[in-house]
C-alpha cells in the first residue's frame, strides 16, 4: 500500500517524510504519541509555546541545514545565555570571562588562565580517571565544585568520581565577556513553536497517531516497501540481547500568575540544595509579553521500561551492547534505523537533520 513507513513523526521522520514524498514516494507515518514532532513538540499554554519535552534551540554552522529548516519556519533572533545558580551566587554560562570575574573577582583573560592552571597544578591530576578528574584537568577546583560536580550528579544519578573520563571530553572556557552559549553561525527558536513547523513539513503526508509499531506491524505486515525506524532499536530487536540504558527526565510545569518569574529562558540549578537540574521558562525564548507565565523544572531520572528514554549512556558496556545490535540493523535490507533512539547517540537538531538528509542521498 505504502513505498515507506515511517516510524515516527519526531525531527528524522518528519524529514524523510517529507523529502520522500516529494520524491513521489507513498508514505505512512505513524507514531505512538498523540502528536507529532517528537521531543521537539511545542504546546501553547497562556498563548505561550510551552518546549513539553526540554528546552530546544535550534543552532548550527551548516548552511544547508538552515536553509531547509527556514522552509518550514520564520526563525528569530534568539540567543542561549543561560545562567547558573549555586547557592545564593549567580554564574554566567558558558564559562567565560563573566564566569570567572564574578567567581575570582578579575578582570583579564591572563588572570582567569592563571587561576585555573594554578587549581589544576594545585590538584594534582594528569592522567585523569573518572569524570572528577576530567573536570577538574579542564577548569580547575572552583568552577569544578560550583558549577560541575552536583549539577553532574544530578543529572547522572551517581558521583563523579565513578562516572567515566570520557562523558567530559572537554569543558570550553571562553576568555572573552560573551554569554552566547553556542558559538554556530546561526541560531534561533521558530516563530510559533517546533510543531507548527512539523506540521509544515508533514503537510500532504498521511500521518496516523497513537499507534504502536509492534501491534500495527503484526496486523499490517505488508503495509510498505521499506521502514524508516526511528524507535529504540533494541526494541525492535525485542531487546534480544539486552535493554540500552538512558537517563530520563520528568518535568513540573506551572502556570504562574507573573509576567516575569526568574527574567532568563534557561537557569541551572549547580548545587544539590535543588533537586531539580535547571528550570525553564518558556515565554523568554519567544519574547513573549503575556501577562502570565509557564514555568518547567527538570528532573533528571533513571531510565526504566515505560519511562521516556532522554540521553543513551554511551559508555564501553552500552557500546558493546548497541553495537550487536547494529550488526542486526547493518543486515536489514528493508529497514533504515535513524535518529537518536535507532542511532543510539545524542543529537543536536540540525545534526538530526543532517543525518536525514545523508541517509536519503543513498536512495536511489
Amino acid at each position: 500500500m505504502y513505498d515507506f513507513l515511517i516510524v515516527g513523526a519526531g525531527l528524522y521522520g518528519a524529514v524523510c517524510a517529507r523529502e520522500l514524498t516529494d520524491r513521489g514516494y507513498k508514505c505512512l507515518v505513524i507514531d505512538r504519541r498523540d502528536h507529532i514532532a517528537g521531543n521537539i513538540y511545542t504546546e501553547e499554554v497562556e498563548g505561550i509555546q510551552v518546549h513539553k519535552y526540554g528546552a530546544h534551540i535550534f543552532h548550527t554552522s551548516d548552511k544547508e541545514v538552515w536553509q531547509y529548516v527556514n522552509r518550514f519556519a520564520e526563525f528569530n533572533h534568539y540567543v542561549n545565555s543561560p545562567i547558573a545558580v549555586y547557592k545564593d551566587e549567580i554564574y554566567n554560562l558558558p564559562f567565560n570571562m563573566n564566569t570567572f570575574s564574578r567567581m575570582w573577582g578579575i578582570k583579564t583573560p591572563a588572570q582567569a588562565k592563571r587561576i585555573i592552571a594554578e587549581q589544576v597544578k594545585a590538584s594534582g591530576v594528569t592522567q585523569p580517571r573518572n569524570l572528577e578528574e576530567q573536570a577538574i584537568s579542564l577548569v580547575g577546583t572552583d568552577i569544578y565544585t560550583k558549577l560541575v560536580k552536583d549539577y553532574t550528579e544530578k543529572q547522572w544519578g551517581r558521583p563523579c568520581n565513578e562516572l567515566p573520563a570520557f562523558i567530559i571530553r572537554r569543558l570550553p572556557c571562553r576568555f572573552t565577556y560573551d554569554n552566547n552559549y553556542f558559538s554556530d553561525r546561526y541560531q534561533g527558536i521558530p516563530e510559533g513553536g517546533y510543531t507548527a513547523m512539523a506540521e509544515r513539513m508533514l503537510e500532504g503526508v498521511e500521518v496516523r497517531l497513537n499507534t504502536d509499531y509492534e501491534a500495527f506491524i503484526a496486523e499490517n505486515p505488508d503495509i510498505a516497501d521499506k521502514t524508516v525506524y526511528t524507535g529504540c532499536i533494541d526494541a525492535f530487536y525485542g531487546y534480544r540481547f539486552g535493554a540500552l540504558q538512558y537517563r530520563s527526565v520528568r518535568f513540573e510545569t506551572q502556570v504562574l500568575d507573573t509576567d516575569n518569574h526568574q527574567g532568563n529562558a534557561v537557569v541551572n540549578y549547580t548545587s544539590h540544595e535543588q533537586p531539580y537540574t535547571r528550570v525553564i521558562e518558556h515565554k523568554h525564548f519567544e519574547f513573549g509579553t503575556q501577562p502570565k507565565t509557564v514555568v518547567s523544572y527538570e528532573y533528571s531520572e533513571e531510565w526504566k521500561p515505560g519511562v521516556e528514554p532522554y540521553y543513551p549512556i554511551n559508555d564501553e558496556e552500552n557500546s558493546a551492547l548497541y553495537a550487536k545490535y547494529k550488526e542486526l540493523a547493518d543486515g536489514e535490507e528493508k529497514v533504515i534505523f535513524g535518529g537518536r533512539l535507532g542511532q543510539y547517540r545524542y543529537y543536536d537538531m540540525d545534526k538530526v537533520i543532517r543525518s536525514a538528509l545523508d541517509m536519503l542521498k543513498t536512495i536511489k
